[in-house]
């Protein structure tokens, strides 16, 4: 199991959830004005809740804090059969992500339901709840094989500025030929340049508005 150097500090977003600052990225994981609110807007309302089947495949890339899969388990328990695909190359050490204040955030009264999604097995399915099943991958999702015809794609990497090998033409062109016929791909990102190679991997995109703080974001549909 890979793991960087890099130190990470918890810091408290201004919507009382956590996240994470690596100093020398000069980088967070999420949105300093709320971590969940971000996660929230971006990848639930403006990904998931836009596939409409009673069973969704999704893929995210980067799985990080475990924020965006928390979530879209919750999400499940609206019996809604997911099927979870995250890949990350340096996953965070049990310690941290122990501090996370997450499930405290959300009032939820089964924090287990957290640490599970943590203390899964990586690199094979794990049956969650009835209604979840987690694939953790580590691994780059740049290189290798990726799941077929995903209906959500979270694209949750770094900043183009902080990680630019994670925003590039040949990244794209790979995650459209997974997306199932009418998927989206959704990203807090805006910029042009990410828009215009999403188009020219062979999505429709769209600029959208972003979460609080953020002006606008890009959601990317896989035409039917």
């Amino acid at each position: 199991m890979q793991q960087n150097t890099f130190k990470r500090e918890i810091e408290l977003t201004l919507d009382g959830s956590h996240t994470l600052y690596v100093p020398e990225m000069d980088e967070h994981y999420h949105s300093v004005n709320g971590a969940i609110q971000e996660a929230m807007h971006v990848y639930i309302g403006a990904g998931l809740d836009q596939i409409k089947k009673e069973s969704v495949r999704v893929l995210e890339i980067g799985f990080g804090t475990g924020l965006n899969c928390w979530l879209t388990l919750l999400e499940s328990e609206n019996r809604r059969q997911i099927t979870y695909y995250s890949y990350e190359l340096y996953p965070l050490n049990p310690e941290l992500i122990a501090q996370l204040n997450y499930t405290q955030a959300l009032n939820r009264e089964n924090p287990e339901l957290f640490a599970q999604l943590h203390i899964a097995a990586w690199d094979t399915a794990v049956t969650i709840t009835d209604h979840f099943i987690l694939n953790k991958i580590n691994g780059d999702s740049s290189s290798g094989s990726l799941p077929e015809q995903i209906d959500v794609i979270y694209y949750d990497a770094f900043a183009p500025e902080k990680q630019p090998e994670m925003w590039r033409e040949e990244i794209f062109e790979r995650l459209f030929a997974c997306t199932a016929p009418g998927g989206v791909l959704t990203t807090y990102c805006a910029k042009g340049t990410v828009r215009r190679m999403m188009q020219k991997a062979g999505y429709s995109v769209e600029r959208i508005p972003g979460p609080p703080g953020k002006r606008e974001m890009l959601r990317a549909t896989k035409p039917v």
